[in-house]
């Protein structure tokens, strides 16, 4: 699907894997809607690449709607929605003092997998009434997952398991949408400098780095951005997890 004139809605755009996305589909020729809690910074970045910055919180039923609704004003219509917004709080099933709270790790699995099937099942009401394209498309939605649905770390419990559930939702979630033209993708990304990464040491960025087979470094969000912009070209992916880790297997710890 082209992306020149498409309306695109990058949730969490305003840092790390989401600003990068924004960015490179802004590239592309897409009119994208930076929809992220950090609002200043969002309209900080709209400013450098022509985007709009609208405050949104995926589990916000209004908040999406709003957003996907700004995108529809675009030449093409809403065609392209991305998922990058997410909590990844260290957890545990038990902490210090007991059991950790359920509220603490419902909040996760709120944000990571139920803020994504809202994001997935208001993108694609939106993109439904789209004229198809010559291919038949109408739209494509990228969730983004983590290697941690598969090899989650000690202390990635609710973590985990909320990219465990975004992972199990692609399949079923490409197979409705196909007959409306609509496909979903989800990538699953490693270790990636992003504001996570930020923060550790320059000797613990490095160490984790070299822990990645090849290349042996931290991802950097522009490759995130251009597999982003591959799944949206390329018309055969769909229903699928892309692992995007240098072959990365992580230690349980």
């Amino acid at each position: 699907m082209r992306s020149e004139g498409a309306g695109a809605v990058v949730f969490g755009g305003a840092s790390g894997l989401g600003e990068a996305t924004a960015r490179r589909l802004a590239a592309d020729g897409a009119q994208v809607v930076i929809a992220d809690l950090a609002h200043e910074r969002a309209q900080a970045i709209a400013g450098e690449i022509g985007a709009v910055a609208v405050r949104a919180d995926v589990t916000d039923p209004a908040a999406v709607e709003a957003a996907l609704a700004r995108a529809a004003e675009a030449e093409r219509g809403v065609r392209i929605a991305s998922i990058c917004a997410g909590l990844g709080t260290p957890t545990k099933l038990l902490g210090r003092e007991g059991p950790t709270p359920l509220e603490t790790l419902a909040k996760i699995v709120e944000v990571n997998l139920l803020g994504t099937l809202n994001v997935l099942r208001l993108a694609a009401a939106a993109m439904v009434g789209n004229e198809p394209d010559d291919g038949g498309e109408r739209g494509v939605c990228v969730c983004t997952a983590s290697v941690a649905a598969y090899e989650g770390q000690i202390g990635q419990i609710a973590y985990a398991a909320s990219k465990g559930g975004v992972v199990g939702v692609t399949l079923p979630a490409a197979r409705e949408l196909a007959r409306s033209g609509v496909r979903v993708m989800t990538i699953a990304p490693g270790l990636f400098d992003t504001p996570m990464m930020a923060g550790l040491p320059e000797a613990a960025r490095a160490s984790l780095g070299g822990t990645v087979p090849f290349p042996a470094r931290l991802g950097d969000p522009a490759e995130y951005a251009q597999l982003v912009a591959h799944i949206v070209a390329n018309p055969m992916l769909n229903g699928e997890v892309v692992r995007l880790d240098g072959a990365l297997r992580m230690a349980p710890r």
